[in-house]
């Protein structure tokens, strides 16, 4: 019988919890530098061409235009980075502000410093034109306005749709069987008369197991989340007794390998209940853990009845489908197309083999 000594349940926490309030974007990503660093060359281009004209191209010209304008977005873009936690606790008008602010200044500082170093590689007077100057913080007025407007709302409508993923995640989450805290709380009850000790120790287990199907969604360690299973199993070996079999082959893992609370869980309930349970003598549940690179491979197995032996066999088999639905949906909201949960059937055993990507 698994050892039911209680582990920690999942700590409470979002999958993100700055999402909700971020700002602007993240523009440090290399994926954001990269699209700013193409947008600042369009953007001198622009200039450089609405300057001269294009049949008069100056490519000196351009070349200074660039050489300014990507050290202006770029180094917009890291005061941006650096204050976005701030950003994210502000009012919107005041975030609005400060950033517009931000990308003005840095035209300003710019601008003054690029007249200053041209006029003495030139050997001119050293001085400010006034109207150049202008002409500069008035087109990153325009623009600024305009670019700063565009990852304001990109930016809220990520945020909403990592609430709505975040709320959907959590209903998946909170769903279990209702027979399994029934049978639970059944097989406890015959033990406190006979077995005291092995009764508190179901409480416990039993306590831990919901404390985390309370929990917000999150990622936590694949280690405690087979310690979970661990109890979940010892509990029902309560009820099933020697019927009851389970083969764990874990392949030691650290800490950093993760996957989402309650995933597997639900699976050994399945294994349980459609498997062992409708079989007068039992049967044996494989669970295999072996990683593969960055590929984490989880493999379950049961037994597979060769016919119906439960009056509600289709409102199992239709809770089962359910419950495999639900999976795929969250392993698809964690882990995007990279992750899969494949059913097979072979030599009388049903499986189920989930891959994902770990670090």
């Amino acid at each position: 019988m698994s050892d039911t000594r209680p582990v920690p349940a999942p700590e409470m926490g979002t999958m993100d919890s700055r999402t909700d309030s971020d700002f602007l974007p993240d523009l440090c990503a290399p994926q954001a530098v990269l699209l700013l660093v193409l947008v600042a060359q369009l953007l001198a281009l622009l200039l450089a061409v609405t300057r001269t004209g294009l049949p008069q191209l100056n490519w000196e010209l351009l070349a200074l235009v660039s050489f300014q304008v990507q050290w202006v977005v770029l180094v917009s873009a890291v005061i941006l980075c650096r204050l976005r936690p701030r950003l994210g606790r502000w009012p919107p008008v005041r975030a609005g502000a400060v950033s517009y602010g931000v990308v003005l200044l840095v035209t300003l500082v710019f601008s003054v410093l690029g007249q200053l170093l041209m006029r003495g590689f030139f050997n001119l007077p050293l001085g400010v034109d006034g109207w150049e100057l202008a002409s500069n913080l008035l087109t990153a007025a325009i623009l600024a306005g305009i670019g700063l407007r565009y990852l304001y709302l990109q930016q809220q409508l990520r945020n909403q749709q990592q609430a709505e993923l975040n709320a959907r995640i959590q209903a998946l989450q909170s769903r279990i069987r209702p027979h399994f805290l029934f049978n639970s709380m059944n097989s406890i009850a015959s033990l406190i008369a006979i077995d005291p000790q092995a009764a508190e120790r179901a409480v416990e287990d039993l306590c831990i197991l919901f404390r985390a199907s309370l929990a917000e969604p999150t990622l936590i360690p694949l280690n405690r989340e087979l310690e979970l299973c661990r109890g979940y199993i010892a509990i029902e070996q309560l009820r099933l007794g020697a019927r009851l079999e389970l083969d764990w082959q874990i392949e030691p893992l650290p800490d950093s390998v993760t996957v989402p609370a309650l995933l597997l869980q639900p699976l050994l309930e399945n294994a349980v209940f459609h498997g062992v349970e409708p079989l007068p003598e039992g049967g044996c549940i494989a669970v295999h853990v072996a990683r593969s690179g960055s590929m984490l491979a989880i493999h379950i197995s049961n037994p597979l009845p060769s016919r119906p032996t439960l009056p509600s066999s289709r409102a199992a088999r239709h809770g089962n489908r359910m419950a495999l639905d639900n999976i795929r949906h969250r392993l698809s909201a964690h882990y995007g197309p990279s992750a899969s949960l494949v059913e097979s059937v072979d030599d009388a055993r049903f499986s189920l083999v989930i891959t994902y990507p770990v670090e």
